[in-house]
């Protein structure tokens, strides 16, 4: 199967890395395809289907070298999903542009996108070949070892969190208990995150919230309460969707939103629970929601993901040139003390609408309650944040 023509995009909610990504797919695709244009969509599927896809075959090693370490998506990305009335519209311009090669840079519902593809292709007789990148900070995909995006929001959700600390124990009787709210749709992969430099019950966080736990919040209470006697500050770190033991925590039970992928969005737990600690205990609970922040500030991207983002994108490219279609990049660990990854693929027929949730031996009820996580789940984490910080040995005790 022939190359042709190349499209991009880019899909989902953005991160640290995506661009080097795109980064490396051009790159490669100047090198080993000099014949064929790479085409950009701008802002994804809405840009295919306006015939916004500009040709971003010649932009410059400097340009490219930019890019790279920008924050967002160079391109502009989407969350709008494909409709059977899309279909022709799409496969016209793929036609008139030559194009037979399409990538796609995204998470779980990217996956999905790039199936659509594949099949639409398949059941017209087009020949397209499919290769999605992975790429989001929710860690959430399965048949990977993790995603592009993770470690560099982990490495910014655990520096947070240290940070968040010793501001809490600073500040005293006046504001000495804050709740993180941090995204994670599904999993709790970056709320637990927060735990990487924990060493005992004094450092944060306190409690740790995640979605594959229900929070119960007569012990959530209990256990900031404990937290505050006797450190003199609590740290409790939640993911954005965790549940209740009965639903939704708060007041709100209709999401204010619900995406184009039938995502529902709430208000979150942070301020509800806030107020909740600052009733039972008489001083002030602050709350934090970094939103973008946590996938864009580019002082707290991990070298090793930055890294990993750009290869990944190269080795994407590869495998078009080889034929291989219907598949998305994967990062396969390599046993033993050294930390290495192999570069796989799997089928986006075995990823698209898959959540992988955290194991049970990397966080277990009784070690969230008193926000840790396991030795292996830090092991895991470690290595994909990057560079070690320097810090200062009394952080860790007052």
């Amino acid at each position: 199967m022939s190359l042709g023509n190349i499209l991009i995009m880019q899909s989902g909610g953005c991160t640290a890395v995506i661009n080097q990504s795109l980064a490396g797919i051009i790159t490669s695709y100047q090198k080993i395809a000099p014949q064929s244009r790479i085409f950009g969509a701008d802002h994804g599927v809405e840009g295919i289907l306006s015939g916004n896809i500009p040709d971003i075959t010649d932009i410059s090693n400097e340009t490219i070298k930019s890019l790279g370490a920008a924050p967002g998506s160079a391109l502009g990305s989407t969350r709008r999903k494909l409709r059977p009335s899309d279909t022709e519209a799409i496969f016209n311009l793929l036609d008139r542009h030559k194009i037979k090669t399409f990538h796609i840079i995204g998470g779980n519902d990217s996956a999905t996108t790039g199936l659509t593809f594949q099949r639409e292709a398949e059941s017209m007789g087009y020949d397209l070949i499919v290769v999605n990148i992975p790429k989001t900070i929710d860690n959430d995909l399965v048949q990977t070892d993790h995603c592009p995006g993770y470690g560099s929001s982990a490495r910014f959700v655990a520096q947070a969190t240290l940070g968040a600390g010793r501001d809490a124990l600073a500040m005293g009787i006046s504001s000495p208990i804050t709740i993180i709210e941090v995204m994670g749709r599904d999993a709790g992969w970056l709320a637990a995150s927060a735990s990487l430099y924990k060493r005992d019950d004094f450092d944060p966080p306190h409690f740790i919230g995640v979605p594959e736990i229900p929070l119960d919040e007569e012990r959530f209470l209990i256990q900031m309460e404990q937290a505050y006697r006797r450190h003199g500050y609590a740290v409790a770190v939640l993911a954005e969707n965790v549940k209740g033991t009965n639903g939704t925590i708060g007041e709100q039970t209709e999401p204010w939103f619900t995406d184009d992928f039938g995502h529902a969005y709430y208000e979150g737990p942070s301020r509800y629970l806030a107020e909740q600690v600052t009733r039972k205990l008489g001083v002030r609970c602050r709350y934090e929601k970094p939103g973008t922040i946590q996938r864009s500030l580019m002082d707290s991207v991990s070298d090793i993901d930055s890294a990993e983002a750009f290869k990944i994108g190269r080795e994407a490219s590869l495998r078009a040139e080889s034929g291989q279609t219907g598949i998305i990049m994967s990062l396969e660990r390599e046993p033993g003390s050294i930390y290495e990854c192999s570069l796989k693929t799997a089928t986006l027929e075995n990823v698209a609408g898959k959540v992988r949730l955290m194991p049970g031996e990397f966080l277990d009820i009784e070690l969230a309650g008193v926000g840790n996580t396991t030795d292996k789940f830090k092991n895991y984490l470690e290595p994909l944040t990057g560079s070690p910080l320097n810090i200062p040995k009394h952080l860790f005790r007052n």
